[in-house]
């Protein structure tokens, strides 16, 4: 008669798995240091421009227009995102954030991003630096001087940086929200017309007409007052000037 072993042997005893930890890095931590590293060159640099994380421009002749992409870890997205920022600019570099592990994985992404004319940045977000693994190679698309002067037009005309270079599901504060929030600051006391609005040093445009965030309401012909909308807006935006105080302070 054969004898079955103790149930206890027959299932070895196992250890339940210990989760992984949460992964609370944001990429806006990415943010500070490459606008440190892109200031530190020289250049003007601003966050959260037309789609573009970081957008940097350094005056001369020519102006010279960089832009960089941030993402946690290297991925076909981000790649697919500098194929399409290169037309507009004169450097596309990406981010990402440093890991100690798969320096044999950097050394390959890095040998790719120069193949493709990229340069590759890893970011070390506790202590704020950042080690180039590639610099941007010579390989030039074809240029695109339609998206390229929408960028440098947007960066001229944004006052300071008030938006931290890959943040999503805020509203943007891009250069026409900021007029908008000029007009509605100049209509805080109450309805005026353009040509008041204009007596004051601001040049409405159609900002108030458009009302494009319902911030504004006609109270008559020509006339324009702030909505309800409109006096929230106030009360939850910093004063421009504090709004798009310089992240490198951070």
């Amino acid at each position: 008669m054969t004898r079955r072993p103790p149930a206890s042997s027959a299932e070895p005893c196992r250890n339940p798995p210990i989760p992984s930890p949460a992964v609370t890095l944001a990429e806006t931590a990415l943010y500070a240091p490459v606008k440190a590293f892109l200031a530190a060159r020289g250049y003007d640099v601003k966050g959260e421009i037309r789609g573009c994380d970081v957008v940097a421009v350094r005056a001369g002749s020519p102006t010279l227009l960089v832009i960089a992409e941030l993402k946690l870890g290297f991925s076909l997205e981000l790649l697919l995102q500098g194929i399409d920022r290169m037309p507009m600019a004169d450097e596309v570099w990406l981010a990402t954030r440093h890991t100690p592990q798969g320096r044999r994985r950097q050394l390959r992404v890095a040998r790719l991003c120069r193949l493709l004319g990229f340069g590759l940045l890893a970011v070390h977000a506790t202590h704020g630096t950042v080690t180039i693994l590639a610099d941007p190679a010579p390989y030039r698309p074809r240029p695109d001087p339609k998206r390229r002067s929408l960028l440098l037009r947007e960066h001229a005309r944004r006052e300071g940086d008030p938006a931290t270079g890959g943040s999503t599901r805020q509203p943007l504060m891009t250069a026409y929200r900021q007029h908008a929030l000029r007009c509605a600051a100049a209509l805080a006391q109450g309805s005026r017309t353009l040509a008041e609005l204009r007596a004051t040093g601001l040049d409405p445009g159609t900002v108030p007409a458009r009302n494009v965030y319902g911030w504004f309401r006609r109270a008559s012909r020509g006339r324009y007052g702030l909505s309800q909308a409109g006096t929230l807006a106030l009360r939850h935006s910093p004063p421009i000037g504090e709004a798009q105080a310089s992240h490198t302070s951070r």
